[in-house]
């Protein structure tokens, strides 16, 4: 039901539509067949065809976009893309047009603001002034608004300005008005030299981006304050670490990198794309000798097919404009990420919130980053390097590379819950989920409670239907009396973990991620704009590449569930596990959280009625994978 919802389900001639094996068999087929330009014979061709259906079949190895288009007329493969934007109208509305012909494709765009004059700068042409870099920011956005008519899923983007842009204050208040710039997440583009300020406390210069010439002073201190209170408040903007970022760039011959795409997993040139495919970690772990452990080889196998299977998908993907297939061609990128951490590390009995659950992290990130090198260093071999190979960082380490980039961590959100998985690196948001308007049961909800956290109730002799009441009342098992103190640790929720754990194991997975990471670092409604602040200054001292922070209830008549849903007194609802149901008899009212809403007035997805989540910064349905971004 879902997948025929979101579009995945191609529609036949009959009007019926295919099968879940189909979509795998067709995708599977679509991508294999690229290795004919290589000289594979027919019986090999069979082979890497029936590996790659394998893994999507079983729900190892999924690609959102590759899902949907591969095999069908409109064969645009990519998820990621960012636009050059210079300081003309030609150059200004070539890009609008461009922004227009990916997001219809369902990609998503990143838009650098920092090359746009400032706002009341002269125009020798025309003897006007400028109207700034946020008039046209409002410009994108309402393009935007226009193509979700008519699209699938809704239009994702990303802006970033510098931080030392003239019009930067305005920027950070450019969604301060609940309602205005709903399609895009803005991040600020900070530099060292920012930060070298704001830590000794100086002044700190905006600068004209054309004269290169001061036009203001500013107090560091102030303005890095100006912008974490907007986040407290609001949620935007976020951060992307410009100097951090462009320091790790593998071509920097091709120029800087200056915005990344929507969800900041993928700092891109302008023109530049990449191509997302992401590891089930749950399905990694395998009992040994009476003890869960983690399948490294199986690992492996997954890591070096999936690289190969997202290299085949630029070789098979059309691409929206001609600058991006050239650019696309160029540098090879390919976006290898993961999904299921939080699941993997419960079935470990592992607490993501511990020094083992770090440990973990960082051992798998180094274990997937040197995997998928090896292997696009093998296909390089074998089919040739990436022609910007030659001239750059990577020439001094490896004898060939097939793909600039290879691994990322990107948000999960629509596959996730195709895959039944906790979304990319992200803890559990809850324990028990709401969904409506999927399954033939009326107009009543239905809760999906965790499937491990189910079974090891029962195996451990603590289950009860009053227990699952109030996990579906409360979301997770901290303040539920009767649960295990040993249970409790394990199955952590994301509004239980200190955002200091959520930093710490973005950056574990970022020092071996060669794009970065994305993820939501959560706070609890009671945070302060100090907090933020903080949180902002941890990432970027830990070497983060951007980050998003998001306080539980910062956005008003739009902001994101706080765990809470209950039945009326006395009702009587399934609640299913993946599978397992079990009758749920509610011990008081209906209540939604005070501040449990997201998108439209009362957070309810506008498709199933379901309450949205907010993950990886990007909102998602967990009912029927509804979702704000292209992924």
């Amino acid at each position: 039901m879902v997948l025929q919802k979101r579009g995945y389900l191609q529609k036949k001639k009959d009007g019926s539509f295919e099968s879940a094996e189909e979509m795998f068999r067709r995708v599977a087929k679509n991508i294999a067949s690229a290795d004919k330009k290589y000289g594979v014979t027919n019986g090999e061709l069979k082979k890497v065809e029936e590996r790659f259906y394998e893994m999507m079949a079983n729900m190892e190895f999924l690609s959102g976009t590759v899902l949907r288009n591969a095999g069908r007329e409109f064969q645009q493969l990519s998820a990621c893309f960012v636009l050059p934007l210079e300081d003309s109208l030609e150059s200004i509305f070539k890009s609008l047009y461009d922004t227009a012909m990916i997001v219809r494709s369902g990609g998503g765009v990143g838009i650098p603001l920092s090359n746009l004059r400032a706002r009341g700068t002269t125009i020798k042409s025309t003897a006007g002034v400028s109207s700034g870099p946020v008039s046209y920011l409002k410009l994108f956005d309402h393009t935007a608004e226009v193509i979700n008519e008519s699209c699938a899923r809704r239009v994702a983007m990303m802006a970033v300005m510098r931080v030392d842009h003239p019009d930067v204050e305005e920027f950070i208040m450019a969604k301060d008005r609940v309602g205005e710039i709903m399609n895009f997440n803005v991040s600020v583009g900070i530099t060292d030299s920012f930060m070298k300020a704001y830590k000794e406390g100086k002044d700190f210069n905006l600068i004209d981006p054309h004269t290169k010439q001061t036009v203001k002073t500013v107090n560091a201190k102030s303005l890095f304050e100006m912008i974490s209170y907007q986040a407290w408040k609001v949620g935007d903007p976020g951060l992307v670490f410009l100097d951090k970022m462009n320091k790790e760039n593998p071509n920097p011959q091709l120029g800087n990198y200056e915005t990344t795409n929507p969800c900041g997993e993928q700092p891109l040139l302008p023109y530049e794309s990449c191509n997302l495919g992401n590891i089930n970690l749950s399905k990694i772990v395998v009992s040994k000798e009476e003890k869960r452990v983690i399948d490294w080889e199986k690992l492996g196998a997954l890591v070096r097919d999936g690289v190969h299977f997202l290299d085949n998908v630029i070789d098979m993907c059309q691409y929206p404009i001609p600058e991006i297939d050239k650019m696309a061609r160029t540098t090879r990128k390919i976006g290898l990420g993961v999904m299921g951490l939080a699941d993997m590390l419960i079935d470990l009995g592992v607490a993501y919130n511990s020094k083992e659950g770090l440990e973990t992290g960082e051992k798998l990130a180094k274990f997937i980053q040197k995997t998928a090198r090896v292997a696009s260093e093998e296909l390089g071999e074998r089919r040739g390097s990436y022609p910007s190979f030659f001239k750059s960082r990577l020439k001094k380490k490896y004898k060939a590379m097939r793909n600039a980039c290879v691994n990322t961590v990107a948000p999960t959100g629509t596959i996730s819950i195709f895959a039944n998985c906790s979304s990319g690196i992200e803890p559990l948001f809850a324990l028990s989920y709401v969904r409506k308007n999927i399954l033939d049961i009326g107009k009543t909800p239905l809760f999906e409670v965790n499937p491990v956290f189910m079974r090891e109730a029962k195996a451990k002799g603590f289950y009860s239907e009053k227990l699952m009441e109030e996990i579906n009342r409360d979301g997770g098992v901290r303040e539920v009396k009767g649960v295990p103190e040993s249970v409790r640790s394990v199955f952590v929720i994301s509004h239980e973990i200190d955002t200091n754990w959520h930093i710490k194991m973005q950056s574990a997975w970022q020092k071996y991620t060669d794009a970065a990471v994305s993820k939501t670092i959560n706070l609890p409604n009671s945070a302060t704009a100090e907090d933020v602040r903080n949180s902002y200054v941890s990432a970027y001292e830990t070497g983060c590449k951007g980050v998003t922070v998001y306080r539980d209830g910062s956005r008003g008549d739009n902001q994101v569930l706080s765990v809470g849903y209950a039945l009326k007194d006395g009702e009587k609802n399934v609640t299913e596990s993946r599978g397992e149901k079990v009758t749920i008899t509610a011990t008081k009212d209906f209540t939604e959280d005070e501040s449990s809403v997201l998108s439209g007035k009362d957070g309810k997805c506008p498709e199933c009625g379901g309450m949205m989540e907010f993950r990886e910064g990007c909102v998602v349905c967990p009912g029927c994978a509804y979702s704000y971004c292209s992924i």
